[in-house]
């Protein structure tokens, strides 16, 4: 028997980059049977991953963690959760961990952007060979991508699978399709391009404040009129549990995003205040040259 918890966005509590952020409330909305699952979680002692095994064991289920160091596997025990040694390139451990496990959840990314499509593709070999030890299995696997991919003029919604423009990172969207096509039961989780909250030291927005402080100067393309989503942490790993407890029909994806819309201008305005350094307006052929893979 497992109490189930309704969580909300209810009003603004805090303010983080130049934006609010929303305040969480939680009501007992029922007492129902769910079963109880092992679950593999790749990236579990990072930003997000540490919150969605909070998230699973406080929801009853046990969390088997990919962990690619003595530390990290302490951190997983502390957690609750049990530790699998490896990593992202061993791809036979992986395999052997899916198939031991009830459901994958895959959040895990070598983020060396020094050889960002290099690990793109590794991305998608993963997921291809997590699939090969579910298939046939009816068991979930849950892979992680981004909406940034599929960033346009307008609005961006779960049915959109063509990007915007060519991107590495469509390797694990491919890859997932692959996967699904074979039996495998696949949703994708979009996670915003900002996922915020305490720690985040990898993120976009750090990653924005990084180039700041390099450059001297905090940059937005024309205006900044254009919009980026994002999500705290914590919802983001309410929405992996969801996933993970629905019955979804496989090639679903879900979209991670609390504020839909964001003006860039408003990030860039932030951290220039937080730096004290210019906010400048570039073109498009100038943005490329400052922000570099990002832009």
């Amino acid at each position: 028997m497992y109490i189930k918890i309704k969580t909300q966005l209810s009003g603004y509590n805090k303010t983080v980059f130049g934006y609010k952020t929303q305040m969480l409330s939680t009501e007992i909305c029922s007492i129902k049977n769910i079963d109880t699952m092992k679950v593999f979680v790749t990236g579990a002692t990072g930003f997000v991953g540490t919150a969605v095994t909070a998230e699973l064991i406080n929801a009853g289920h046990q969390v088997l963690g990919l962990a690619r160091s003595a530390e990290a596997e302490q951190k997983l025990i502390e957690a609750g959760a049990a530790p699998h040694r490896g990593d992202l390139t061993d791809l036979e451990s992986l395999k052997a961990a899916a198939a031991i496990s009830d459901a994958v959840i895959h959040l895990g990314f070598i983020h060396d952007f020094s050889k960002f499509a290099e690990m793109c593709e590794l991305d998608g070999r993963v997921i291809g060979t997590i699939g090969e030890a579910l298939e046939g299995s009816n068991k979930p696997f849950l892979i992680t991508s981004g909406t940034a991919l599929f960033s346009k003029t307008g609005i961006t919604t779960e049915t959109d699978t063509t990007p915007a423009y060519h991107h590495p990172r469509m390797a694990t969207e491919i890859a997932a399709d692959q996967v699904a096509a074979k039996g495998v039961k696949v949703a994708v989780i979009r996670l915003s391009p900002s996922v915020h909250g305490e720690g985040d030291r990898i993120g976009f927005v750090p990653l924005l404040i990084s180039i700041a402080k390099q450059k001297q100067v905090s940059a937005m393309v024309g205006e900044g009129s254009n919009h980026w989503p994002a999500v705290h942490r914590l919802d983001a790993a309410k929405l992996y549990l969801s996933a993970l407890e629905t019955d979804f029909e496989s090639g679903t994806r879900y979209h991670a995003a609390a504020e839909e819309g964001i003006p860039f201008r408003e990030i860039a305005s932030a951290i220039a205040a937080t730096l004290n350094v210019h906010l400048i307006s570039l073109d498009e052929e100038k943005a490329a040259e400052h922000f570099a893979w990002f832009a």
